[in-house]
């Protein structure tokens, strides 16, 4: 009897452990170097057109969003932001780089259980030596039987991947907190979609869930993933 589902992907970033609560403690930190020179909802709408602008040139990550601050406070201070606040710029994304993993509830039972009866794997997009650290700090490593660290997360990426490392897209899963870049993409590639909801999405992530999909799937959290593979098969 054919199984439905071979092989499960798992997104990593704030699905299984935190990521944007950083950028967001980092966000306050920046806003309150420029206070003197713009407001606080001002800086935010121009720090997210810089990192919308950027990301062709510097991809996902800490460092392209470090960039991006340095960028957005030359702007809005017209060329005269002191010295000193950037590098603090530079020692903020220094210590996102450094910060300790914390996985999120259920992360560590829902890979080992999954990966007793699946192929599992890690796709993620992002700087690749700051995946590959936080990675090897979760512990989380010798789980998988594949990690793939991506660019972008597209339906052919997709694809390739399952085609790669399982049996195909049309048997494999992908679960993640981003529905534009973990669920949909996925769906289209012909796999099936979880979306585990985080309480911190980056907007430029925001997207609408696809209800209609019927390869489409929400759970509140991964302690109920186990339970939604035996059911699909």
């Amino acid at each position: 009897m054919t199984r439905n589902l071979t092989t499960i992907g798992f997104d990593a970033d704030d699905t299984l452990w935190q990521n944007e609560r950083f950028f967001r403690l980092t966000q306050e930190r920046f806003a309150g170097l420029l206070e003197d020179y713009v407001d606080g909802a001002q800086l935010a709408e121009r720090l997210l057109a810089a990192e919308r602008r950027n990301l062709g040139h510097y991809g996902f990550g800490i460092k392209g969003f470090t960039l991006s601050m340095i960028e957005t406070a030359i702007e809005v201070t017209d060329g005269q932001v002191p010295a000193s606040v950037i590098s603090e710029l530079i020692a903020a994304g220094q210590e996102m780089l450094r910060h300790p993993i914390e996985l999120l509830p259920h992360a560590r039972e829902a890979v080992a259980e999954i990966a007793e009866s699946h192929r599992v794997l890690l796709i993620t997009k992002g700087d690749l030596l700051d995946q590959e650290r936080k990675l090897a700090q979760s512990g989380l490593g010798d789980l998988f039987d594949g990690v793939e660290i991506v660019s972008a997360k597209t339906p052919e990426v997709y694809a390739g991947i399952f085609a790669r490392h399982g049996t195909g897209a049309e048997a494999a899963m992908m679960v993640g907190n981003l529905l534009r870049s973990d669920v949909k993409p996925a769906i289209e590639a012909g796999g099936w979609g979880v979306y585990v909801p985080h309480h911190l999405t980056w907007e430029v992530e925001n997207d609408a869930p696809p209800e209609d999909a019927p390869r489409f799937r929400a759970i509140e959290d991964l302690g109920g993933l186990a339970a939604l593979v035996a059911e699909i098969g």
